[in-house]
């Protein structure tokens, strides 16, 4: 049946869906840049770092591995997020509400609890890489002006907390739905700076000179030893899975889309877009990336090219504007949960207070990002930080919740070839996930005893 014939969903009229709320008017595009700015965003500058760790082999087949993970994870949760049928079925507005509708219990406190753990975590991620590139644009100038023998050394801390101050004020945005034009926009950037990555990659691999590549990366006894062979490994695996991390708020993106056709159709479109997209992008920032810088690839790609200065610059000052965005992206489904349950205990906080400002919006959201700042300021550690947060999230929100939640949906029986592959690829993610996590926090241990 043609789209445009379809009936709208039962209860849909006028300005308002089926459930009595405005209208909705994502589309398939709208949702792919919402995903494409949550997914591009500082994982992407890593990668290079994560292969050099991995090599040629090993490097390349995690990356499609995490991407096919990541694919297959997308589509069992857009099923959940309509109870019953795909079409007229009870919306689940956030994860959490999934998590609920199909699991509830005890499922629901630790959904909750890896939800914010991990925006709060990536709240600080962003922050910590957007004052790195921002620190990159006068770090690039000066070695331009100066020769790249010169001190140009730069302090994050203070770009930290211009990149909070900016924040406060974007945080008393209009709610989630209204911020398409911000997703947008933030996309564009993330294109720009990882096509930048990627040019500047391709361009030293062609002219050089370039670093040593190896078929397993980094070479113990010459680049690193035996046991930071084993700690960065595992590093790399949480970097590159939080490249790919934004489950955690992919039932949020859902909940803009119009109807028909059906959401999870829609959004699984949008995923097959999103996904490919990053994922190009992704094996060629790695890939090129290494192939230019070799074993010896910084954490963050760009700082490592200073010239043609203007370029890096411009796409240092993509990186920055695209996090702007993204940390609204994440953040925002964060501060509306909150302020819907403190409403629901509290109604007299839904007024608006002192000339027409919300004094608990201003005073929690000012006071959310201000420790967000502060956590960054202390722990300006890119590497290790993006580990953490990816194995922190992968396990949990990309694959447990949306594994136990299909099962329970399809009510597969209990050990049957379905059941089993599904759980089997739960647990040896879970394996991955601990190891990365053990390894990254390894890494903030070793940079706070150097940087002490």
């Amino acid at each position: 049946m043609d789209i445009d014939t379809q009936q709208p969903p039962l209860g849909a009229h006028g300005d308002v869906d089926d459930d009595g709320k405005e209208k909705r008017t994502g589309t398939v595009w709208t949702a792919t840049a919402h995903i494409i700015t949550a997914v591009i965003g500082s994982g992407v500058l890593s990668l290079a770092w994560a292969m050099a760790q991995l090599g040629w082999v090993v490097g390349p087949l995690i990356l499609l591995l995490f991407a096919a993970i990541t694919y297959y994870m997308c589509g069992l949760l857009a099923d959940c997020y309509r109870v019953g049928d795909p079409v007229t079925g009870k919306r689940n507005y956030t994860y959490s509400e999934a998590v609920e509708a199909y699991l509830g219990g005890s499922y629901v406190w630790f959904c909750c609890l890896c939800q914010y753990v991990n925006m709060f975590g990536t709240g600080i991620g962003y922050t910590i890489t957007a004052s790195v590139s921002a620190a990159a644009i006068l770090k690039s100038n000066c070695f331009h002006w100066h020769g790249h023998d010169a001190v140009c050394t730069q302090n994050t801390s203070a770009y930290i907390i211009a990149f909070g101050v900016v924040q406060m004020i974007f945080s008393q945005l209009p709610n989630f739905h209204e911020l398409w034009w911000l997703s947008v926009v933030a996309a564009v950037m993330s294109f720009s700076y990882a096509t930048i990555a990627v040019g500047l990659a391709l361009v030293q691999t062609i002219s050089g000179p370039t670093g040593k590549t190896t078929l397993t990366g980094t070479v113990i006894g010459v680049d690193v030893d035996a046991a930071q062979k084993i700690w960065m490994t595992f590093q790399a695996l949480g970097n590159i899975a939080f490249a790919y991390s934004y489950t955690i708020i992919l039932i949020e993106i859902q909940d803009t889309l119009k109807a028909p056709p059906a959401e999870n159709k829609t959004m699984r479109q949008a995923t097959v877009m999103g996904v490919a997209t990053t994922t190009s992008f992704y094996m060629l920032c790695g890939c090129l990336g290494y192939s230019a810088l070799g074993n010896s690839a910084p954490g963050n790609i760009l700082t490592g090219f200073y010239e043609p200065y203007w370029l890096v610059d411009f796409a240092n000052v993509c990186i920055v504007l695209h996090l702007v965005g993204g940390f609204q992206v994440f953040l925002q489904p964060l501060f509306a949960a909150v302020e819907a349950a403190v409403a629901a205990r509290y109604p007299s906080t839904r007024d608006n207070g002192i000339g027409g400002i919300n004094v608990f919006r201003l005073v929690w959201r000012t006071g959310f990002v201000s420790v967000i700042t502060l956590v960054a300021v202390m722990l300006p550690f890119f590497n290790s930080i993006l580990g953490i947060l990816g194995s922190v999230a992968f396990w949990p929100l990309t694959v447990f919740f949306p594994v136990e939640m299909h099962i329970r949906q399809q009510q597969l029986p209990r050990f049957s070839s379905k059941w089993l592959a599904l759980e089997s690829l739960s647990f040896i993610c879970f394996l991955i996930t601990i190891a990365a996590c053990a390894s990254s926090v390894q890494g903030v241990l070793d940079a706070l005893k150097t940087s002490s």
